[in-house]
């Protein structure tokens, strides 16, 4: 399914820094450092040792340069950090709000990401969708899909992690893209469906009792924040029906309406895809 998609020039406001953690040093206050010889010696027999020595410090970041301004201005989140997030998230089958738990808590997601020195851990549920909707952008303008190129990459050591740690789920990178990109496409419709109701709700219109849950502030966090990769589909499937609801009741009351415009040519251009519905991967 093709969704309308930003300029990337006009969304990049960031400045690319690249993160290299051969040439940091854990600091004396560093939560590492006041670990038990015990403790220090599961974390080291744990995914996480591995995934920081053969994944996380193997991940290329200078291909995703591109994604961010030349300009100077605020630095981006690292990219190694937010591709290790998205790559872990699959590996223990998390949802964003999920994995951002585990990384402000547990000291393995820390040490698997090099952020055990960080007073606050760099990430957020904002900051993962929006990199995702950003590598997405530009796989749209150029072709080029820097993830997968990145997850390619990686693929010897993603098996190599399942026997580490045998409750880790058995992922490649294939799949790994692919539940990247449906949720992205999950955001991109939700944000769709919901501008919409709530532009609606606005006006003092009557909505249909199917649509209401859109107009509640915990909407998103229970549909995207909550969402785990094998939820994805049936999720993108409701927001498929709620949205062909939505054009049915808007009619051409709502023609002027640049929400209104953005759903008809999701629709559209899911049509053309040839799909009543998103199958499963």
């Amino acid at each position: 399914m093709i969704l309308p998609v930003p300029n990337l020039k006009e969304v990049a406001q960031l400045s690319f820094l690249p993160n290299d953690p051969s040439q940091q040093q854990l600091s004396f206050l560093d939560p590492y450092n006041t670990l038990t010889d015990r403790e220090k010696k599961a974390l080291n027999q744990s995914w996480a040792k591995y995934f920081f020595d053969h994944i996380f410090s193997n991940i290329d970041e200078m291909p995703y340069a591109v994604l961010y301004s030349d300009k100077e201005s605020k630095p981006n989140t690292p990219v190694n950090i937010q591709v290790g997030a998205l790559i872990i998230k699959e590996l223990l089958g998390l949802s964003d709000e999920e994995f951002m738990n585990a990384l402000m808590f547990d000291i393995r997601f820390q040490y698997a990401l090099h952020t055990t020195s960080y007073i606050e851990q760099p990430l957020s549920v904002r900051t993962l969708s929006r990199f995702r909707e950003r590598c997405s952008t530009y796989k749209k303008e150029s072709g080029i899909d820097l993830l997968c190129s990145t997850l390619e990459s990686l693929s010897d050591e993603l098996n190599e992690i399942l026997h580490v740690d045998h409750s880790l789920r058995r992922v490649d990178s294939l799949t790994v893209c692919a539940n990247i990109e449906k949720m992205n496409q999950l955001e991109l419709l939700y944000n769709c469906v919901s501008n919409l109701v709530k532009e609606i709700h606005a006006n003092g219109d009557s909505l249909p009792e199917e649509l209401v849950h859109y107009t509640q502030t915990d909407d998103r966090n229970g549909i995207i924040n909550h969402n785990r990769s094998e939820e994805t589909t049936d999720k993108i499937n409701t927001l498929l029906a709620d949205a062909q609801t939505l054009k049915s009741f808007c009619g051409s009351e709502y023609d002027e309406s640049s929400c209104y415009q953005l759903l008809l040519r999701v629709l559209k251009e899911h049509m053309a895809d040839g799909a009543s519905v998103i199958k499963s991967t």
